[in-house]
C-alpha cells in the first residue's frame, strides 16, 4: 500500500470550509454542511424512537441507505476532485489505495478515526473505527444495540464506487452492490466500532 494516512490526514484537516453568498459551501465537486454532531445524532434518535418497535429495523435501514446513497454521490466528488488529486493522487497505485486514502479523509473531516483493518478486493471490508460522532455515549448513553448508521451505509458506498462498476450518477447501477453490517460499537460498550461490508 502506497498511501500515507498520516499526510493525507494532516492536509486535508487543514482545509477550510468556507461558504459563498449563498450560504453553501462548495468543496472536492460536492456541496458539505457544517452542522453539531447532536443534530444528527438527534435527528436519528428521534426516527427510531418514534416508531413502534417491530419498525425500528425499517427505519435503521432508511438512515443506512440515505447515508449509502449520500457516500456514493459524496464520495465520488471527493475522489474525483483537484483536492483528491493534488493529495492523494501521487499516492494511487490500485483501487485498493483509494479506498484506503478515503478513510484517511474520512478520519480528516472528524466523521471517524477509522481504517481499513482487512480486505479482499472485490468481496469484503472490515473497518475499524476507534472514534466517530454516532458512538456519542455522552449524549445518548450506552444503547444495546449499535447505531452508527452513517458509516455502515459510507462503508457500502465506498465498496460500490470501488467494485460496483462504472460510477452512475442516476443510481440506478453500481449502487447498492454492497451491504455493511455493524458488529461492533463503541456505543454499545466496545472499544471500537467496527464494520463489514460484503457483497449485496
Amino acid at each position: 500500500m502506497a498511501v500515507d494516512r498520516n499526510t493525507i490526514i494532516d492536509a486535508m484537516s487543514q482545509v477550510k470550509a468556507t461558504s459563498n453568498n449563498e450560504g453553501l459551501i462548495p468543496a472536492f465537486n460536492v456541496l458539505v454542511t457544517q452542522a453539531p454532531t447532536t443534530l444528527w445524532n438527534n435527528f436519528a434518535d428521534l426516527i427510531t424512537n418514534s416508531v413502534d418497535p417491530d419498525l425500528k429495523p425499517a427505519a435503521e435501514a432508511l438512515l443506512v441507505n440515505a447515508a449509502h446513497e449520500c457516500g456514493y454521490h459524496t464520495g465520488y466528488g471527493i475522489i474525483t476532485s483537484e483536492e483528491w488529486d493534488a493529495v492523494c493522487g501521487p499516492m494511487i497505485e490500485g483501487v485498493e489505495d483509494v479506498l484506503h486514502g478515503a478513510y484517511a479523509v474520512f478520519t480528516a473531516w472528524g466523521w471517524a478515526k477509522s481504517e481499513i483493518v482487512e480486505l479482499i478486493p472485490g468481496e469484503k471490508m472490515v473497518v475499524r473505527a476507534y472514534d466517530y460522532y454516532e458512538a456519542d455515549v455522552v449524549q445518548r448513553g450506552n444503547l444495546d444495540s449499535p447505531c452508527a448508521y452513517m458509516i455502515q451505509g459510507v462503508s457500502a458506498a465506498f465498496m460500490d464506487l470501488a467494485y460496483g462498476g462504472q460510477y452512475d450518477p442516476t443510481g440506478k447501477t453500481g449502487l447498492r452492490t454492497f451491504k455493511c453490517e455493524q458488529v461492533k460499537g463503541i456505543e454499545c460498550g466496545d472499544d471500537y466500532g467496527e464494520f463489514v461490508v460484503t457483497r449485496a
